[in-house]
């Protein structure tokens, strides 16, 4: 081959890899516009009629006190909360799904979030974690947010580790470890009813309550908390994300790169499920978005986790927003738990991938 055909091959190589690349940013750039007007939307849709030049003012510090009411203490942290906790759990499906090689991981279907609740009931229950009021809007109140995070994470950790175990069993198939997360639901959710039962008639409808998912009893410091885990679990998966797409080649191309695969996967169950805990205690249990948001991105952009990651916690942010938003309106002025209508998002596909699943024995 002439020096002129490889220079013209070459620049061929680099207009593809440059358009892969645009594409990618393309619709990343995409979803964070959308994003932002799926903000503005949500923060004007309610019984209060507020418009564009009212919530610029407002976020100025020159609003009506009505306006600075709804808006920074009523639809503003929902809407933070939404972002915050939408990309949280997308990005912890992400990383699951790659961790164990199987595209119906997350969060949800694996019963991790099931398992963190139990350890949330645990500790608003039993060790008076949590103070109950009497309004619907405010039924249980953490006053302990710390012990309710580490009830959570403990017992995702335990899910999570059941999970990494049974993923070493020889044999043991992708459909099995759904099974397993089926399993391990049912075992966390026995153990949830079960201490309800000792619980008061007041407390049991409170935990209840709470475990519905719900962004309207978060409070801004909670968000500070969540906020910084998911910042720096994110910093800790795009550092990883090479190890990551070494993953998805395969076992035996992981090691002969000199990559630790156990350290990655323990790692990155570990972060998904600190993220997942955190989010649950503060929040009650989404379903889906963990499976949601990272399977809509990876059939858009592909599996190059330099970009997967970024793009699913912008689908996970916008999706969990729109389902908060249509939770406020679609029966307003009765609020709807968003778990409710995350499971609506995620149900179909989760039942799609079976059916594609088996058909592609």
């Amino acid at each position: 081959m002439s020096k002129k055909s490889v220079q013209r091959a070459d620049t061929s190589y680099n207009l593809m890899y440059q358009r892969y690349i645009l594409k990618k940013m393309y619709v990343m750039v995409s979803l964070f516009v959308l994003l932002l007007f799926a903000c503005v939307f949500a923060i004007k849709a309610g019984s209060t009629d507020l418009n564009l030049y009212n919530i610029i003012k407002t976020l100025l510090g020159k609003g009506t006190e009505v306006s600075r009411l709804v808006i920074l203490r009523i639809r503003l942290p929902r809407v933070v909360a939404a972002i915050i906790a939408g990309a949280g759990l997308s990005v912890a499906g992400c990383v699951m799904q790659n961790n164990l090689r199987n595209p119906l991981a997350s969060p949800s279907t694996l019963g991790i979030s099931n398992a963190a609740a139990f350890g949330a009931n645990l500790a608003i229950i039993i060790f008076g974690a949590g103070s109950v009021q009497s309004s619907r809007s405010d039924a249980v109140i953490i006053n302990n947010p710390y012990m309710v995070t580490i009830f959570a994470l403990v017992g995702a950790m335990a899910a999570t580790l059941i999970i990494i175990l049974l993923t070493r069993l020889r044999g043991f198939s992708p459909e099995s470890m759904v099974l397993a997360g089926v399993a391990l639901s049912s075992l966390f959710s026995a153990g949830t009813m079960l201490i309800q039962y000792f619980a008061q008639d007041v407390q049991i409808a409170a935990a209840v309550f709470w475990t519905f998912g719900d962004l309207g009893r978060i409070a801004w410091n909670e968000i500070a908390i969540m906020t910084l885990l998911v910042v720096l679990a994110f910093v800790y998966f795009l550092f990883h994300r090479w190890d990551y797409n070494a993953l998805d080649n395969g076992e035996d191309t992981t090691k002969s790169l000199g990559i630790n695969i156990e350290r990655i996967r323990m790692g990155g169950m570990f972060v998904a499920s600190l993220i997942t805990s955190v989010t649950v205690s503060f929040l009650g249990i989404i379903g889906f978005i963990g499976l949601v948001g990272p399977q809509i991105m990876r059939r858009t952009i592909g599996g190059d986790h330099r970009y997967l990651i970024p793009a699913s916690a912008l689908a996970g942010s916008l999706l969990l927003l729109i389902a908060d938003t249509l939770a406020r309106t679609i029966v307003s002025p009765v609020v709807l738990p968003v778990g409710a209508i995350t499971s609506f998002f995620g149900a179909p596909l989760f039942l799609y991938l079976l059916i594609r699943g088996g058909r592609n024995k």
